[in-house]
């Protein structure tokens, strides 16, 4: 049998601090619940949005709505008395945006009954009648936006190619960063299908001021649709198992996240050279060496004095970055690639005097090493170019 709180155990938990009163049974009636239920809905318009809700045609059917029902709640005495202490931000009486325009000659419930909306307060404020909810107009607007693309023919090789890079492994699916860039060309899974960024129209300032752009966007279904760019971003993030896909000349070269039994295979190591050098000693904060190996760093460069590679000096490390499960070689070579046109142009001669060019220091500062680095894991670096003049990246 339960054991019962005695008397004893209530002043027990009052003299630790606890609250032994019983949770308030709420008194509301259902209107009551109607009304308040009514009202947090245009708050959270208002929270979403920035603004009160506004009456016109040209507006959303729910804005519509919230701004004829604010009206009645601000004109309905009995709603004020209940809804006044739960109105923090002063909704009540805060002025409307804009006058009611070409509706004006409707009245309250003529209008609402226009929008579907039962305007009978006994029968609740919030009833709405024939009227789908956002997340089925959402629903509906997304696939009244797909329509059949009517020369597929020259995007289904490019579909076929990229599944047969998948399989060979030429290119990887790396999990979508929360708005992350989109650009033409790119490629995504996005609900379970392929799909193309084909074209993307002039960015335009919306409503709500912000940069937005107007996609092409090819789905390998043979259908496509013209998505704003911040739409197809939202639905990237909202679908968790979207992804991108990579560039083929990137290859596998990063695993999807550090596993237990993930095989170490090295580090990208980025050096500055410590010669005294007049021109090095001069730029020695933007000229870096950059490699990748399979050893421990330290150990690598504890002779760097003696090696041409290292510019016959001690070298600092200023960065490293673990890797696993990835082609080293290949690795290294794009990081030179990306970087080529701004590779020092340096001579020195060995210990044995005969001249040796080396190949992998860099006039680069350090930020954009990591930049580059970062567009790798993301798979976008083939996005991009290094500006030698700026020592940015900028978009190719």
């Amino acid at each position: 049998m339960p054991k019962q709180t005695t008397d004893e155990d209530l002043e027990l938990l009052s003299e630790l601090g606890l609250d032994t009163e019983p949770d308030p049974v709420s008194q509301r009636s259902a209107r009551e619940e109607q009304i308040i239920a009514g009202f947090e809905e245009i708050e959270r318009f208002v929270e979403e949005q920035g603004r009160l809700p506004q009456h016109g045609e040209d507006r959303d059917i729910f804005e519509r709505i919230y701004a004829v029902r604010l009206d009645r709640l601000r004109n309905s005495e009995e709603c004020r008395v209940i809804l006044e202490p739960l109105d923090s931000r002063g909704l009540l009486d805060a002025e409307a945006n804009t006058a009611l325009p070409s509706e004006a000659d409707l009245d309250d419930e003529a209008l609402l009954a226009s929008l579907g909306v039962d305007a009978d307060l006994e029968n609740g404020i919030t009833h709405l009648t024939h009227v789908r909810s956002r997340q089925e107009i959402k629903a509906a607007e997304e696939i009244a936006q797909r329509t059949s693309c009517q020369d597929f023919n020259k995007f289904k090789p490019i579909f076929s190619q990229v599944q047969r890079d998948l399989e060979m492994g030429a290119r990887q699916t790396l999990k979508y960063q929360d708005n992350a860039a989109v650009n033409k060309g790119d490629l995504f899974i996005l609900d379970g299908q392929k799909v193309l960024v084909a074209d993307m129209g002039e960015p335009f300032i919306s409503d709500y001021g912000r940069s937005d752009r107007r996609l092409r966007v090819i789905y390998d279904n043979a259908t496509e649709s013209d998505l704003l760019l911040r739409s197809l971003q939202r639905a990237l993030n909202k679908d968790k198992t979207s992804r991108r896909i990579t560039n083929p000349d990137l290859g596998p070269l990063f695993s999807q996240g550090e596993a237990e039994d993930d095989v170490q295979t090295g580090y990208i190591y980025v050096l500055r050279s410590l010669s005294d050098d007049p021109f090095i000693a001069e730029n020695r904060s933007v000229i870096h060496k950059i490699g990748v190996t399979g050893d421990d760093v330290k150990k690598r460069v504890a002779n760097a004095k003696k090696d041409s590679t290292y510019l016959l000096a001690d070298v600092e490390i200023v960065a490293t970055f673990k890797l696993s499960n990835i082609n080293r070689t290949k690795l290294e070579a794009l990081l030179h690639k990306f970087f080529d046109n701004a590779r020092l142009d340096v001579e020195l001669k060995d210990r044995f005097g005969i001249p040796v060019q080396p190949r992998e220091w860099f006039f680069v500062p350090l930020s954009a090493i990591e930049e580059v680095i970062e567009k790798i894991q993301a798979g976008t670096l083939h996005q991009f170019r290094y500006d030698l003049e700026t020592a940015r990246l900028t978009q190719s």
